[in-house]
Protein backbone atom coordinates (compact mmCIF):
# COMPACT_ATOMS: atom_id res chain seq x y z
CA UNK A 1 0.00 0.00 0.00
CA UNK A 2 2.77 2.60 0.94
CA UNK A 3 4.57 1.61 -2.11
CA UNK A 4 1.49 2.29 -4.22
CA UNK A 5 0.79 5.56 -3.00
CA UNK A 6 4.88 7.21 -2.81
CA UNK A 7 5.46 5.66 -6.35
CA UNK A 8 2.20 7.45 -7.51
CA UNK A 9 3.40 10.84 -5.90
CA UNK A 10 6.67 10.35 -7.39
CA UNK A 11 5.36 9.61 -11.18
CA UNK A 12 2.61 11.72 -11.07
CA UNK A 13 2.89 14.67 -8.21
CA UNK A 14 6.29 16.01 -7.14
CA UNK A 15 7.60 18.02 -7.35
CA UNK A 16 4.24 19.46 -6.12
CA UNK A 17 3.06 19.07 -2.66
CA UNK A 18 0.24 16.72 -2.73
CA UNK A 19 -1.22 13.87 -5.09
CA UNK A 20 -4.65 14.50 -6.82
CA UNK A 21 -5.34 10.33 -7.60
CA UNK A 22 -8.37 10.75 -9.13
CA UNK A 23 -6.66 12.81 -11.86
CA UNK A 24 -3.19 11.37 -11.49
CA UNK A 25 -1.60 14.92 -10.70
CA UNK A 26 -0.24 17.24 -8.51
CA UNK A 27 -1.41 19.80 -6.16
CA UNK A 28 0.24 22.86 -4.42
CA UNK A 29 -0.82 26.23 -2.96
CA UNK A 30 -4.15 27.87 -4.17
CA UNK A 31 -2.38 31.03 -5.77
CA UNK A 32 -6.34 31.88 -7.01
CA UNK A 33 -7.65 31.92 -3.79
CA UNK A 34 -5.24 32.88 -0.70
CA UNK A 35 -8.24 32.39 1.58
CA UNK A 36 -8.78 28.63 0.98
CA UNK A 37 -6.77 27.55 4.20
CA UNK A 38 -8.19 24.17 3.46
CA UNK A 39 -5.13 24.19 1.29
CA UNK A 40 -2.88 26.64 1.85
CA UNK A 41 -2.77 26.43 5.26
CA UNK A 42 -0.58 22.99 4.92
CA UNK A 43 0.88 23.53 0.99
CA UNK A 44 2.74 26.09 0.05
CA UNK A 45 4.98 24.48 -2.81
CA UNK A 46 7.74 23.20 -0.93
CA UNK A 47 7.01 19.38 -2.14
CA UNK A 48 5.25 18.53 1.49
CA UNK A 49 4.82 14.67 0.90
CA UNK A 50 8.54 14.47 0.08
CA UNK A 51 9.71 16.09 3.39
CA UNK A 52 7.09 14.44 5.52
CA UNK A 53 7.74 10.79 4.11
CA UNK A 54 11.52 11.10 4.47
CA UNK A 55 11.70 9.02 7.55
CA UNK A 56 9.07 6.51 6.52
CA UNK A 57 10.90 5.56 3.30
CA UNK A 58 14.00 5.04 6.37
CA UNK A 59 11.98 3.00 8.52
CA UNK A 60 9.50 0.78 5.53
CA UNK A 61 11.09 1.35 1.94
CA UNK A 62 14.82 0.62 1.34
CA UNK A 63 17.93 2.22 2.05
CA UNK A 64 18.72 3.25 -1.70
CA UNK A 65 14.85 5.05 -1.82
CA UNK A 66 15.55 7.21 1.63
CA UNK A 67 19.42 8.38 0.11
CA UNK A 68 17.34 9.33 -3.23
CA UNK A 69 14.43 11.06 -1.45
CA UNK A 70 17.06 13.07 0.85
CA UNK A 71 19.16 13.83 -2.12
CA UNK A 72 15.62 15.53 -3.86
CA UNK A 73 15.39 17.62 -0.56
CA UNK A 74 18.79 18.84 -0.67
CA UNK A 75 18.98 19.51 -4.47
CA UNK A 76 15.30 20.87 -4.78
CA UNK A 77 13.10 21.59 -1.89
CA UNK A 78 13.05 25.54 -0.24
CA UNK A 79 11.08 27.15 1.79
CA UNK A 80 12.06 30.96 0.79
CA UNK A 81 8.36 30.87 -0.52
CA UNK A 82 5.59 33.96 -0.85
CA UNK A 83 3.55 31.65 0.89
CA UNK A 84 1.14 32.30 4.20
CA UNK A 85 0.85 28.51 5.85
CA UNK A 86 0.16 27.59 9.69
CA UNK A 87 2.96 27.05 11.86
CA UNK A 88 1.32 24.23 13.35
CA UNK A 89 0.91 22.26 9.97
CA UNK A 90 4.16 23.40 9.07
CA UNK A 91 5.99 22.26 12.34
CA UNK A 92 4.29 18.59 12.40
CA UNK A 93 5.24 17.76 8.86
CA UNK A 94 8.37 19.59 7.17
CA UNK A 95 10.18 20.41 10.16
CA UNK A 96 9.26 17.66 12.21
CA UNK A 97 10.36 15.02 8.56
CA UNK A 98 13.29 16.91 8.39
CA UNK A 99 14.57 16.86 12.06
CA UNK A 100 13.55 12.56 11.89
CA UNK A 101 15.54 11.97 9.09
CA UNK A 102 18.22 13.99 9.74
CA UNK A 103 18.66 11.34 12.53
CA UNK A 104 18.53 8.71 10.80
CA UNK A 105 20.85 10.09 8.47
CA UNK A 106 23.64 11.31 10.70
CA UNK A 107 23.02 8.22 13.47
CA UNK A 108 24.38 5.29 12.27
CA UNK A 109 22.82 3.55 15.44
CA UNK A 110 19.36 2.78 13.70
CA UNK A 111 21.08 1.47 10.42
CA UNK A 112 20.05 4.03 8.03
CA UNK A 113 23.30 7.05 8.06
CA UNK A 114 24.53 8.16 4.96
CA UNK A 115 27.77 7.71 4.10
CA UNK A 116 29.20 11.39 3.10
CA UNK A 117 26.17 13.13 4.53
CA UNK A 118 26.68 16.61 6.17
CA UNK A 119 23.95 18.04 7.90
CA UNK A 120 21.71 19.43 5.08
CA UNK A 121 18.66 18.22 6.85
CA UNK A 122 19.43 19.93 9.73
CA UNK A 123 20.43 23.29 8.30
CA UNK A 124 16.82 23.46 6.06
CA UNK A 125 14.95 22.48 9.34
CA UNK A 126 16.91 25.30 11.08
CA UNK A 127 16.64 27.66 8.14
CA UNK A 128 12.34 27.01 8.08
CA UNK A 129 12.15 27.61 11.84
CA UNK A 130 13.76 30.76 11.28
CA UNK A 131 10.99 31.49 8.93
CA UNK A 132 8.42 30.78 11.31
CA UNK A 133 9.88 32.25 14.50
CA UNK A 134 8.19 35.65 13.41
CA UNK A 135 4.64 34.18 14.78
CA UNK A 136 6.11 34.22 18.13
CA UNK A 137 7.76 37.52 17.74
CA UNK A 138 4.95 39.44 17.07
CA UNK A 139 2.75 38.04 20.15
CA UNK A 140 2.44 40.20 23.23
CA UNK A 141 1.61 36.87 25.21
CA UNK A 142 4.13 34.48 23.88
CA UNK A 143 1.10 32.62 22.21
CA UNK A 144 1.84 32.64 18.38
CA UNK A 145 0.02 33.58 15.24
CA UNK A 146 -1.46 30.61 13.85
CA UNK A 147 -0.04 31.70 10.27
CA UNK A 148 3.00 33.25 9.08
CA UNK A 149 4.28 33.84 5.41
CA UNK A 150 7.68 32.42 4.72
CA UNK A 151 9.03 34.79 3.23
CA UNK A 152 7.42 38.24 4.40
CA UNK A 153 6.79 36.80 8.24
CA UNK A 154 3.50 38.29 9.94
CA UNK A 155 0.83 39.83 7.76
CA UNK A 156 -0.32 42.63 9.12
CA UNK A 157 -4.29 41.83 8.49
CA UNK A 158 -3.02 38.34 10.19
CA UNK A 159 -6.27 36.90 12.99
CA UNK A 160 -5.26 36.77 16.74
CA UNK A 161 -7.25 34.01 17.56
CA UNK A 162 -5.39 30.55 17.49
CA UNK A 163 -6.58 27.09 18.93
CA UNK A 164 -4.97 25.43 21.56
CA UNK A 165 -3.48 22.63 19.95
CA UNK A 166 -2.04 25.03 17.53
CA UNK A 167 0.23 27.40 19.85
CA UNK A 168 0.76 24.67 22.08
CA UNK A 169 2.32 21.87 20.02
CA UNK A 170 5.60 23.15 19.14
CA UNK A 171 7.78 22.38 22.39
CA UNK A 172 8.85 18.74 20.64
CA UNK A 173 10.10 20.17 17.24
CA UNK A 174 11.49 23.32 18.85
CA UNK A 175 13.11 21.33 21.74
CA UNK A 176 15.28 18.99 19.22
CA UNK A 177 16.02 21.33 16.87
CA UNK A 178 17.57 23.46 20.13
CA UNK A 179 19.61 20.13 21.19
CA UNK A 180 21.03 19.47 17.63
CA UNK A 181 21.64 22.89 17.05
CA UNK A 182 23.45 23.96 20.64
CA UNK A 183 20.56 27.12 20.45
CA UNK A 184 18.10 26.79 23.09
CA UNK A 185 15.83 30.06 21.24
CA UNK A 186 14.12 27.56 19.15
CA UNK A 187 12.87 25.47 22.61
CA UNK A 188 12.37 28.29 24.49
CA UNK A 189 9.72 30.10 22.64
CA UNK A 190 7.48 27.36 21.95
CA UNK A 191 8.02 26.20 26.07
CA UNK A 192 7.11 30.14 26.30
CA UNK A 193 3.60 29.62 24.22
CA UNK A 194 3.20 26.21 26.23
CA UNK A 195 3.27 27.52 29.65
CA UNK A 196 1.49 30.68 28.23
CA UNK A 197 -1.85 28.77 27.45
CA UNK A 198 -1.44 26.09 30.05
CA UNK A 199 -1.18 29.19 32.55
CA UNK A 200 -4.43 30.43 31.42
CA UNK A 201 -6.24 26.93 32.08
CA UNK A 202 -9.59 27.28 34.02
CA UNK A 203 -9.47 26.60 38.31
CA UNK A 204 -11.01 22.70 36.69
CA UNK A 205 -7.87 22.77 35.01
CA UNK A 206 -9.59 22.69 31.41
CA UNK A 207 -8.09 24.50 28.25
CA UNK A 208 -10.60 26.10 25.89
CA UNK A 209 -10.57 25.53 22.33
CA UNK A 210 -9.52 29.19 20.98
CA UNK A 211 -7.68 32.29 22.58
CA UNK A 212 -6.62 35.56 21.85
CA UNK A 213 -2.51 35.68 21.09
CA UNK A 214 -2.70 39.32 22.30
CA UNK A 215 -4.85 39.40 25.08
CA UNK A 216 -4.83 35.98 26.32
CA UNK A 217 -8.72 35.69 26.79
CA UNK A 218 -10.24 32.58 25.64
CA UNK A 219 -12.72 32.62 22.79
CA UNK A 220 -14.50 29.54 22.40
CA UNK A 221 -14.32 27.61 25.85
CA UNK A 222 -15.63 24.24 24.73
CA UNK A 223 -12.99 21.84 26.38
CA UNK A 224 -12.57 17.94 24.84
CA UNK A 225 -9.84 15.36 23.67
CA UNK A 226 -10.66 16.56 19.96
CA UNK A 227 -9.57 19.06 17.44
CA UNK A 228 -8.59 21.96 18.44
CA UNK A 229 -7.36 20.93 21.97
CA UNK A 230 -5.82 17.47 20.99
CA UNK A 231 -1.99 17.95 20.50
CA UNK A 232 -1.54 19.71 23.55
CA UNK A 233 -2.43 17.34 25.53
CA UNK A 234 0.14 14.64 23.40
CA UNK A 235 2.76 17.36 23.43
CA UNK A 236 2.97 17.88 27.38
CA UNK A 237 4.00 13.65 27.89
CA UNK A 238 5.88 13.35 25.28
CA UNK A 239 8.10 16.47 25.96
CA UNK A 240 8.64 14.85 29.14
CA UNK A 241 9.51 11.39 27.69
CA UNK A 242 11.90 12.81 25.75
CA UNK A 243 13.60 15.85 27.36
CA UNK A 244 12.72 14.35 31.12
CA UNK A 245 12.06 17.38 32.25
CA UNK A 246 8.89 16.72 35.19
CA UNK A 247 7.35 19.64 34.98
CA UNK A 248 5.89 18.09 31.67
CA UNK A 249 5.17 15.86 33.56
CA UNK A 250 3.25 17.43 35.93
CA UNK A 251 1.14 19.58 33.44
CA UNK A 252 0.14 16.84 32.00
CA UNK A 253 -0.85 15.16 35.08
CA UNK A 254 -3.11 17.98 36.09
CA UNK A 255 -4.44 18.13 32.73
CA UNK A 256 -5.03 14.19 32.77
CA UNK A 257 -6.85 14.51 36.24
CA UNK A 258 -9.33 17.26 34.96
CA UNK A 259 -9.73 14.97 31.50
CA UNK A 260 -10.86 11.80 33.57
CA UNK A 261 -13.17 13.86 36.36
CA UNK A 262 -14.96 16.63 33.92
CA UNK A 263 -15.02 15.73 30.25
CA UNK A 264 -15.00 11.84 30.51
CA UNK A 265 -18.75 10.55 30.94
CA UNK A 266 -19.63 8.21 33.46
CA UNK A 267 -19.75 5.24 31.41
CA UNK A 268 -15.63 5.76 30.94
CA UNK A 269 -15.97 5.33 27.17
CA UNK A 270 -17.11 9.06 25.79
CA UNK A 271 -15.01 11.75 26.06
CA UNK A 272 -17.37 14.63 25.66
CA UNK A 273 -17.26 18.95 24.85
CA UNK A 274 -17.75 20.71 28.14
CA UNK A 275 -17.60 24.16 29.35
CA UNK A 276 -14.25 24.93 30.71
CA UNK A 277 -15.30 26.53 33.22
CA UNK A 278 -18.10 25.15 34.55
CA UNK A 279 -17.46 21.58 32.83
CA UNK A 280 -21.14 21.55 31.88
CA UNK A 281 -22.38 19.30 28.80
CA UNK A 282 -21.74 21.51 25.55
CA UNK A 283 -22.12 18.90 22.72
CA UNK A 284 -23.05 15.77 22.52
CA UNK A 285 -20.19 15.09 19.46
CA UNK A 286 -17.32 13.49 19.21
CA UNK A 287 -14.61 13.78 16.80
CA UNK A 288 -11.85 11.50 14.71
CA UNK A 289 -8.94 13.38 16.09
CA UNK A 290 -9.65 12.26 19.22
CA UNK A 291 -8.79 8.69 18.34
CA UNK A 292 -5.23 9.32 18.85
CA UNK A 293 -6.65 9.66 22.96
CA UNK A 294 -6.26 5.68 23.45
CA UNK A 295 -2.77 5.77 22.12
CA UNK A 296 -1.67 8.50 24.36
CA UNK A 297 -3.57 6.57 27.73
CA UNK A 298 -1.28 3.46 26.93
CA UNK A 299 1.79 5.90 26.79
CA UNK A 300 0.61 7.29 30.34
CA UNK A 301 0.14 3.83 31.48
CA UNK A 302 -3.94 3.85 31.98
CA UNK A 303 -4.82 0.64 29.78
CA UNK A 304 -7.82 -0.09 31.25
CA UNK A 305 -8.97 3.56 29.98
CA UNK A 306 -7.49 3.03 26.81
CA UNK A 307 -9.01 -0.46 25.91
CA UNK A 308 -12.78 1.01 26.66
CA UNK A 309 -12.50 4.37 24.30
CA UNK A 310 -10.39 2.32 21.46
CA UNK A 311 -13.85 0.35 21.36
CA UNK A 312 -16.02 3.22 20.91
CA UNK A 313 -14.49 4.19 17.19
CA UNK A 314 -13.79 0.40 16.36
CA UNK A 315 -17.92 0.37 16.75
CA UNK A 316 -18.04 3.57 14.17
CA UNK A 317 -15.47 2.57 12.07
CA UNK A 318 -17.13 -1.17 11.86
CA UNK A 319 -20.51 0.71 10.59
CA UNK A 320 -19.29 3.51 8.37
CA UNK A 321 -16.08 1.31 7.43
CA UNK A 322 -14.31 4.42 8.08
CA UNK A 323 -14.25 7.08 10.80
CA UNK A 324 -16.66 10.27 9.73
CA UNK A 325 -14.81 13.64 11.06
CA UNK A 326 -17.84 13.96 13.82
CA UNK A 327 -20.54 11.79 15.22
CA UNK A 328 -22.89 12.45 17.62
CA UNK A 329 -22.88 9.63 20.01
CA UNK A 330 -26.37 10.69 21.36
CA UNK A 331 -28.27 10.51 17.87
CA UNK A 332 -26.14 7.97 16.66
CA UNK A 333 -25.39 10.06 13.24
CA UNK A 334 -23.04 11.38 11.79
CA UNK A 335 -22.55 14.87 11.76
CA UNK A 336 -19.38 15.93 9.34
CA UNK A 337 -18.88 12.82 6.99
CA UNK A 338 -15.95 13.10 5.21
CA UNK A 339 -12.88 11.08 6.47
CA UNK A 340 -9.22 12.23 4.85
CA UNK A 341 -7.66 8.49 5.44
CA UNK A 342 -6.64 10.17 9.03
CA UNK A 343 -3.92 8.02 11.21
CA UNK A 344 -5.25 8.34 14.86
CA UNK A 345 -7.48 5.14 15.06
CA UNK A 346 -4.59 3.40 13.13
CA UNK A 347 -2.22 4.69 15.92
CA UNK A 348 -4.46 3.73 19.06
CA UNK A 349 -4.76 0.58 17.23
CA UNK A 350 -0.88 0.07 17.15
CA UNK A 351 -0.08 1.04 20.80
CA UNK A 352 -2.83 -0.81 22.34
CA UNK A 353 -1.19 -3.93 20.06
CA UNK A 354 2.35 -3.49 21.37
CA UNK A 355 1.00 -2.73 25.10
CA UNK A 356 -1.23 -5.92 25.05
CA UNK A 357 -0.01 -8.61 22.16
CA UNK A 358 -4.25 -8.48 22.04
CA UNK A 359 -4.38 -10.44 18.62
CA UNK A 360 -7.72 -8.37 18.68
CA UNK A 361 -5.99 -4.97 17.24
CA UNK A 362 -4.18 -7.09 14.26
CA UNK A 363 -7.90 -7.94 13.39
CA UNK A 364 -8.48 -4.47 13.42
CA UNK A 365 -5.44 -3.37 11.52
CA UNK A 366 -6.92 -6.27 8.84
CA UNK A 367 -10.06 -4.47 9.08
CA UNK A 368 -9.09 -1.13 8.36
CA UNK A 369 -6.30 -2.04 5.62
CA UNK A 370 -9.54 -3.89 4.16
CA UNK A 371 -11.40 -0.95 3.76
CA UNK A 372 -8.96 1.87 2.48
CA UNK A 373 -7.87 -0.87 -0.68
CA UNK A 374 -11.74 -1.05 -1.07
CA UNK A 375 -12.99 2.19 -0.80
CA UNK A 376 -9.85 4.89 -1.63
CA UNK A 377 -7.38 3.04 -3.26
CA UNK A 378 -7.42 4.59 -7.03
CA UNK A 379 -5.04 3.42 -9.93
CA UNK A 380 -3.21 6.48 -9.08
CA UNK A 381 -2.82 6.53 -5.47
CA UNK A 382 -5.84 6.30 -2.00
CA UNK A 383 -8.58 9.22 -2.50
CA UNK A 384 -9.76 10.78 0.47
CA UNK A 385 -13.74 9.81 1.23
CA UNK A 386 -15.65 12.72 0.98
CA UNK A 387 -18.92 11.16 2.59
CA UNK A 388 -18.70 7.89 4.94
CA UNK A 389 -22.56 7.00 4.39
CA UNK A 390 -21.98 7.12 0.44
CA UNK A 391 -18.61 6.02 -0.07
CA UNK A 392 -17.84 9.36 -2.30
CA UNK A 393 -14.27 9.88 -3.14
CA UNK A 394 -12.47 13.45 -3.03
CA UNK A 395 -9.43 14.11 -5.01
CA UNK A 396 -6.72 14.22 -2.47
CA UNK A 397 -4.00 12.42 -0.89
CA UNK A 398 -2.90 14.46 2.04
CA UNK A 399 0.67 13.76 2.96
CA UNK A 400 -0.07 12.56 6.20
CA UNK A 401 -1.47 9.04 4.30
CA UNK A 402 2.12 7.83 3.94
CA UNK A 403 3.46 9.48 7.04
CA UNK A 404 1.62 8.20 9.69
CA UNK A 405 -1.64 6.39 8.22
CA UNK A 406 0.18 3.31 6.39
CA UNK A 407 3.63 3.52 8.42
CA UNK A 408 1.74 2.96 12.28
CA UNK A 409 -0.10 0.36 9.64
CA UNK A 410 3.63 -0.93 8.51
CA UNK A 411 4.30 -0.87 12.30
CA UNK A 412 1.32 -2.85 13.85
CA UNK A 413 2.36 -5.61 11.87
CA UNK A 414 5.96 -5.79 12.09
CA UNK A 415 6.84 -6.18 15.25
CA UNK A 416 10.12 -6.71 15.84
CA UNK A 417 10.59 -3.47 13.63
CA UNK A 418 8.54 -1.62 16.30
CA UNK A 419 9.96 -2.91 18.96
CA UNK A 420 13.46 -1.72 18.15
CA UNK A 421 12.34 1.27 17.31
CA UNK A 422 10.84 2.43 20.71
CA UNK A 423 14.15 0.61 22.13
CA UNK A 424 16.24 3.87 20.60
CA UNK A 425 13.98 6.44 19.92
CA UNK A 426 10.87 8.58 20.94
CA UNK A 427 8.01 9.75 18.54
CA UNK A 428 5.63 12.60 18.11
CA UNK A 429 2.22 12.87 17.49
CA UNK A 430 2.92 13.05 13.80
CA UNK A 431 5.07 9.99 14.31
CA UNK A 432 8.36 11.38 13.21
CA UNK A 433 11.23 9.60 15.28
CA UNK A 434 13.40 11.48 17.43
CA UNK A 435 16.18 10.22 20.01
CA UNK A 436 15.16 10.36 23.22
CA UNK A 437 17.43 14.07 23.87
CA UNK A 438 17.85 15.27 27.94
CA UNK A 439 20.51 17.98 27.31
CA UNK A 440 22.29 20.54 25.08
Amino acid sequence: MFNHGWHNYLEHAYPADELNPVQCNGRGSDKSDPTNININDVLGDYSLTLVDTLDTLAIMGTQDQFEEAVRLVLEQVSFDKDSKVQVFELNIRALGGLLSAHVFASDPSFGHSIKGYNGGLLNLAEDLANRLLPAFQSSKTGIPYPRVNLRYGVPRTETVETCTAGAGSLVLEFGVLSRLTGNPYYESVAKRALKAIWDRRSPLDLLGNVINIQTGQWIHTASSTGAGIDSFFEYVLKAYVLFGETEYLNMFEDAYGAILQHIRDPSGYIYRNVHMSSGTLMATWIDSLSAFMPGLQVLHGDLESAIKGHLIFYNIWKRYHALPERFDYYQKTVDIAFYPLRPEFVESTYHLYRATRDPFYLQVGEMIIEDLNNRTRLACGFANIGDVRTGRLEDRMESFVLSETLKYLYLLFDICKSTSLYDVYGCHGNIHVFKLIFSY
